[in-house]
Parts: C-alpha cells; sequence; structure tokens
C-alpha cells in the first residue's frame, strides 16, 4: 500500500476579526495566497501534476461561497487542468482536507494534494445561518421529533463541558495564561518564522506574524472579563479562542514520489479518525477521536510525544486532557488557538505545520493532532517524524 507523507507546510499569519490585519484581504485571495506559497516551497513538483487541491472553509457564503477551493486554486496559481473542491467539517475542515489526502493516496488514486483551508470571519460577517434557516427539529425542544441540539453555540457547549466535568474558573483561566504566555515567548524566539509566509496587504504593509499573543497577560486581568454566554457562566473572552482570519495548506504526497523528486519529507501519515458525540458537549470531541486513532496505531498515549490540540475553549481542553490522562508537558507546548486565534477552516491545517514544528524543533518523533468539531463530532491525526 503506498505511504502518504507531508512534505511541506505553510501559513499566513493570524488576523483578528473584524480589527486586525487581515480585515482587507479577500477571503479567496487568503486562500490562494496559502496555495500559491505552499508550492514555491517546493519547486521540484510540477503544479500539474497536483490530484486535486482540497480546502477547508466552514462559512461558505459571500467570498467564501462558489467552491472556495477553486477560484483560490486558480488565484494560488494552479493550472486549470488541476480540480478544487472545498470541505466543510467546521472547526476540522482541513484536517479533514489531509485525511482525504492521506486516504487517497493509500488507495492509489494520486500521488500528490493540496490539503488547505482558509477562513475570514472578518469578511463572512462570523454568521453562518439565519434564524429563520434553522430547522425546528434542532431548535424546539418542545416537538414529539425534536433530535437534539445541533445548532447550540459552541460557547454554550464550553458551559455545559465545564459543569459536567467539574472544570473550575480559576483553572480554565490558568490554562489560558499558559497559552498566551507560551505563545508569547514562541512569537519571540522565532518558532512561528519556521510556518509562517509573510503576506502583503492591500496598503502595501508586510504582515509577518500573528495578532493574538498579548505578552501582558495575567491572572489577575483574566479573572476581571465576564462571562460571555451566561450570566452566572465561566466562559470568558480571555479563556475561549478569538475570531480570526487566516489561511494554511499542506503539501500530502507519496512516499514513492517524493523520494523520486528527491524531496525530504516531513512526516509520514500514520493513522487518523473521526467520532460522534451529543452535540450539546462537542468539546469532548477529542477524547473518542484520541481513543480511536490510538487504537488504529496500536499506541498507547505515552507513545505520543507533542499533542496538539485546538483550544477553542479552556474548558473542553482541560476536560479533554482528564479524561485522556494526558501529559500537560506534552500539550500545546507553544501555546494554542487561546492565544494564535482560530480562523475555522484554516486550523486544521496550520496545526499541522505547528505540530511538524514542534517536533522538529524539540527533536521528538510522533505527533497528535487532535479537535472538537461543532454540531458534535472530533478528529484525531496521528504523524511520525520524518525530517
Amino acid at each position: 500500500m503506498p505511504e502518504a507523507v507531508i512534505v511541506a507546510t505553510t501559513r499566513s499569519p493570524i488576523g483578528r476579526a473584524y480589527k486586525g490585519s487581515l480585515i482587507d484581504v479577500r477571503a479567496d485571495d487568503l486562500a490562494g495566497f496559502a496555495i500559491d506559497s505552499l508550492m514555491k516551497t517546493v519547486p521540484e513538483v510540477d503544479r500539474a501534476s497536483v490530484a486535486d487541491v482540497m480546502v477547508g472553509c466552514a462559512l461558505t457564503h459571500h467570498e467564501q461561497g462558489f467552491n472556495l477551493a477553486r477560484p483560490a486554486s486558480l488565484l494560488g496559481g494552479m493550472p486549470e487542468s488541476v480540480p478544487a473542491t472545498t470541505v466543510n467539517r467546521f472547526c476540522a475542515s482541513s484536517l479533514q482536507t489531509i485525511r482525504m489526502a492521506f486516504h487517497a493516496i493509500e488507495q492509489g488514486e494520486g500521488n500528490t494534494y493540496v490539503a488547505a483551508g482558509g477562513e475570514s470571519v472578518t469578511r463572512t460577517y462570523g454568521k453562518a445561518l439565519d434564524a429563520e434557516d434553522l430547522n425546528p427539529r434542532f431548535t424546539d425542544s418542545g416537538r414529539d421529533d425534536f433530535i437534539d441540539q445541533v445548532y447550540i453555540p459552541m460557547g454554550n457547549t464550553a458551559e455545559n463541558v465545564a459543569a459536567k466535568y467539574g472544570i473550575t474558573r480559576e483553572r480554565m483561566d490558568e490554562f489560558a495564561k499558559r497559552s498566551q504566555d507560551l505563545a508569547v515567548e514562541a512569537q519571540k524566539n522565532g518558532f512561528f518564522d519556521r510556518e509562517i509566509t509573510p503576506i502583503e496587504v492591500p496598503d502595501g504593509r508586510i504582515i509577518a506574524s500573528d495578532d493574538g499573543p498579548r505578552p501582558n497577560t495575567t491572572l489577575e486581568k483574566l479573572a476581571e472579563l465576564p462571562p460571555v454566554f451566561q450570566p452566572d457562566g465561566l466562559v470568558t473572552a480571555g479563556n475561549s479562542c478569538p475570531l480570526n482570519d487566516g489561511a494554511a495548506a499542506v503539501l500530502v504526497m507519496s512516499r514513492n514520489r517524493a523520494d523520486d523528486l528527491g524531496l525530504q519529507p516531513m512526516a509520514r501519515i500514520v493513522a487518523s479518525s473521526v467520532v460522534g458525540l451529543e452535540p450539546e458537549y462537542m468539546g469532548m470531541g477529542p477524547v473518542g477521536a484520541v481513543r480511536a486513532v490510538l487504537d488504529q496505531a496500536g499506541m498507547k498515549p505515552g507513545d505520543i510525544d507533542v499533542i496538539e490540540m485546538n483550544e477553542a475553549f479552556a474548558a473542553q481542553v482541560l476536560a479533554s486532557v482528564d479524561q485522556l490522562g494526558i501529559d500537560m508537558d506534552r500539550l500545546n507546548p507553544h501555546g494554542g488557538a487561546i492565544a494564535l486565534g482560530h480562523p475555522f477552516g484554516m486550523t486544521g491545517a496550520r496545526i499541522m505545520g505547528t505540530l511538524l514544528n514542534d517536533l522538529r524543533t524539540l527533536d521528538k518523533t510522533i505527533g497528535l493532532e487532535t479537535m472538537c468539531v461543532g454540531g458534535g463530532q472530533g478528529m484525531a491525526m496521528i504523524v511520525e517524524r520524518l525530517g
């Protein structure tokens, strides 16, 4: 069976939605930038040889509509002969594109795939559906045919998780400060420079770093923030990820094709998983996904050197860590989405680039990426560093 390897990754900086550095960059141009930047890192690869361009995106309307992947692919300098598709698994959309490339290569369908993701919350106004678009079988719990709260706001799920698993406000704020402190230090020492391609925005400025990390974060400041989703809640703007804009891309190839071109793979994909669970507790998605992917790989938690878990909310990360028995020293060693941000469609590919950067920087071998997914899902993927 052909072996799927990751040959290259890149990403834009992450901008804050509505007020950050990327608000004037069109969503399709942003995704196209990531695709073009990726291919420029591997001039040995003929762009016409790419079997498919797959772009993850959660809010597929306005500038992110009309099969975002196709215009983004063309804007990114890919030939018209190369097909493109947009993939939506909400927060895990671009991790899904990597999974699709992995499976296609294993089945011998192709040798070279671009797995990307992009999201401009700014330019899609941060909304997916209007109230009249919602199916009442998911909104009216008094109906005899009510199913579940599939549309539940993500912050409410974090409150549910905190209540069910006993996650205190103090722990959540402490974790948020950890994320900020690690990200600030990583930004300062150039860690993220190794995965970011600077982007020129319409006013001529060159943006080379993420907007999010806050150097002066303190527990006192975090404790002063009011709850956002419930009057007596625990989830605040400080212990949640912000809204963001950004794009990332990953080149996935067969090991044989990479060898033929003289390319040193960064990592091989070992296994991947996706699971479903109650939408009301979607933040616990990593628990089932990690257990499933470890089972597929024949591994134990202790076999994983570095874990990158998307920090949608501190509550769900801490509850998932508790359930899985994860060593915090192996988790998000350079900060996570609470500090960096979470452009929904981008994040899966962004985290993969960061995970490989972690493994290389720390001289480790086995890495795991995992994410919770809006609507009640979880995903995970294990990689083995090769270069």
